[in-house]
């Protein structure tokens, strides 16, 4: 009887308990409980943010996001294999073979390869055993145009370039959504909310134009690779405003490199320039002081610098147009430690341009307590100073200007993911370095040096440009200066008497020819040759048309009959593939046609410019140089008709076709 008690008490008690305690769940911790349940089958997750773009000065895309998707099939949960089958092969474009190994593999999960547009979302959404995972890319419509400066984004973050330093301006707001999942953890086809949508990211408009960024590109590729150099920097600026309207680098190969604002090198004579724009200012000297450099060579403090070939007693002038070495570092002389400095120092060396990508260089300039005995005539000279390819352009662009330096502008515009208007940035000069009659003697002086002196290859048939050549020694690795390795420059601006664009052109180590006469002179020359025969750019073409009649180049303008035409000619005897620039005129019948002018031998991309330059449109489907044209090169056609570009390399395989037929 004692035990049959204690075994009824025992049940009442344990009954008690789980009653309670049955109680407690299903009344007190019933929301507790109910919370938990649904975090276990519905999980809240980030919805990414579509990041905004990047556009050139005219709107042309470089930098976009676009949504794709990743497919996934769970084989065992399909209802019917073969519909799935004829469903992935219909929406996905997918071969039948291939649609039927995914949807009858004994395994749990089959990725499908690649990556999908949002259109495959309708077809496939709500499909059980059929999942997508949404994706946002980044993609660059030009290619490698402008890599370099325009960055990456590594998980979904910028990285270098305009994507990292506009960050919070491209990146948006992640949205978030709430995705029902079964027991087995597997999203719910169909069961998905958005609990907060993502907000875009704002676009970020360069002063960049990518025709431009093309022309300098290529220039820069065929420099390369004609003299096996290790690579270069190519920059055009305005000099008025400050806009960077094409910068490239390449380094073995790859564009995707920014060593025009973060690898300074020494310029050499590139420098000297701004050494006699020193003695002029603090009006030590005049272009027209004679300097005798006497056999060539000239020790001075322990250090001998020589010419590459005696010039005698010169003027200064003359000194900086066959770029004397000891010429100008004589002339230095009379200048004070302190003003060729601070004269340095004005011109923007030795310090950040303040352009808005990160990682930029100061370079390097001494202060005159730090300097040895010999660092006077070095620095005269382009040594013992190390500078950026931005810093050199933009202090050309303060000689172009008048004697202002303008801080170099590569962002144009900022606005919201509506494109409302943020933030606008406007041209800024920083100072005046030098008087504007000062600045007018150094450009005319500069004007000699490519008319009959250093850069004579870097001439334009029709307007004159004012440069200077530099060649410097490069550093080892290991310290010191090595053998055979040099930088070879020029800094170019045109038209001399109304400048509007500074070219700046670098080459790392160029094989065989270095001087930068030699090798960069005629890469400045062809860029500004594409430039002229583009299309599209920001030059003012009537006032180049004006200078170009003003100069007596080519016919008068309103002459009748004709259409003028800037055109580029080509040569196979250069390297870089152009070899004049001027102001055509084309021809006009009565009936206003002309003759489809002669551009076998150019790239397509130059005939093309050269084409549209006189009202045709251009059909281009080939790479190659062109072999002719249809109609053909004379044949009569007006303003607004088509001519198709027939490249090499289809002549080639035409004439291959044709002996293979016979």
């Amino acid at each position: 009887m004692l035990r049959r008690r204690l075994l009824l008490t025992l049940w009442v008690v344990s009954s008690a308990v789980l009653l309670a305690r049955a109680i407690e769940l299903q009344v007190a911790e019933r929301k507790d409980w109910r919370q938990a349940a649904d975090e276990q089958h519905r999980m809240q997750s980030d919805l990414a943010a579509e990041r905004g773009a990047i556009l050139d000065r005219d709107g042309v895309p470089l930098a976009l996001s676009h949504e794709t998707f990743r497919v996934g099939v769970a084989p065992h949960e399909l209802k019917d294999r073969e519909a799935t089958a004829s469903l992935l092969g219909e929406a996905l474009h997918l071969p039948s073979s291939e649609a039927r190994r995914i949807t009858m593999a004994d395994t749990r999960w089959v990725t499908v390869p690649g990556r999908f547009p949002p259109a495959v979302r309708e077809q496939l959404t709500g499909h059980r055993g059929v999942y997508l995972e949404r994706e946002l890319r980044r993609f660059y419509p030009q290619g490698s145009l402008g890599r370099g400066l325009l960055g990456a984004v590594v998980d979904e973050v910028g990285a270098g370039g305009i994507e990292q330093e506009f960050e919070p301006n491209l990146r948006g707001s992640p949205g978030a959504e709430v995705v029902a999942r079964d027991s087995g953890g597997r999203p719910i086809p169909g069961e998905t909310w958005t609990v907060r949508p993502p907000q875009p990211g704002g676009t970020v408009v360069l002063t960049l134009d990518a025709s431009l960024q093309e022309i300098a590109y290529e220039a820069l590729m065929e420099a390369v690779e004609s003299t096996r150099a290790r690579g270069g920097d190519l920059l055009v600026t305005d000099p008025s405003s400050g806009e960077v309207l094409a910068m490239v680098s390449l380094r073995n190969g790859a564009s995707t490199h920014v060593g025009a604002i973060n690898t300074p090198y020494e310029p050499g004579s590139t420098l000297k320039p701004f050494t006699v724009a020193s003695l002029l200012r603090e009006r030590k000297a005049s272009l027209e002081d004679s300097i005798d450099t006497g056999d060539g060579s000239w020790t001075t403090r322990g250090r001998t610098i020589r010419d590459v070939s005696a010039v005698g007693t010169v003027s200064i002038r003359h000194a900086l147009q066959v770029s004397s070495n000891v010429g100008i570092a004589k002339a230095a002389q009379r200048l004070a430690q302190e003003e060729q400095y601070e004269a340095l120092r004005d011109f923007g060396f030795g310090l950040p341009t303040g352009i808005p990508l990160p990682g930029e260089a100061s370079g390097t300039l001494r202060r005159p307590e730090r300097w040895s005995a010999q660092s006077p005539a070095s620095l005269a000279i382009g040594y013992e100073i190390a500078v950026t390819p931005i810093q050199m352009a933009m202090a050309y662009g303060a000689l172009a200007n008048g004697g202002v330096l303008m801080q170099p502008l590569l962002v144009k515009e900022l606005r919201d993911a509506e494109g409302r208007l943020i933030e606008s940035y406007e041209p800024r000069a920083l100072r005046r370095v030098v008087p504007e009659r000062v600045a007018r003697e150094i450009t005319v002086a500069l004007v000699g040096v490519v008319e009959e002196g250093t850069g004579t290859r870097a001439r334009l048939a029709s307007f004159s440009v004012a440069g200077k050549s530099g060649t410097s020694r490069a550093y080892a690795e290991n310290g010191g200066y090595e053998t055979g390795a040099y930088f070879s420059s020029f800094v170019g601006f045109f038209p001399a008497d109304s400048p509007q664009l500074v070219v700046f052109v670098k080459l790392e180590r160029p094989q065989g020819a270095y001087y930068g006469g030699t090798t960069a002179a005629p890469v400045t020359r062809a860029t500004m040759e594409a430039i002229l025969a583009a299309r599209e750019s920001p030059l003012d073409r009537s006032a180049l048309a004006a200078l170009a009649e003003a100069q007596r180049i080519g016919e008068p303008q309103d002459r009748p009959g004709l259409v003028p035409s800037f055109a580029a000619r080509f040569d196979r005897s250069t390297n870089h593939g152009f070899s004049t620039a001027e102001l055509r005129f084309e021809p006009i019948g009565q009936d206003g046609r002309f003759g489809v002018p002669d551009v076998s031998g150019l790239s397509g991309r130059a005939a093309a410019r050269r084409l549209h330059s006189l009202g045709l449109t251009v059909q281009w489907e080939s790479a190659g140089r062109v072999a002719g044209t249809r109609p053909a090169i004379g044949a009569p056609v007006a303003r607004g008709d088509t001519v198709r570009l027939i490249s090499s390399y289809r002549s080639m395989d035409s004439q291959s076709s044709s002996s293979a037929d016979g």
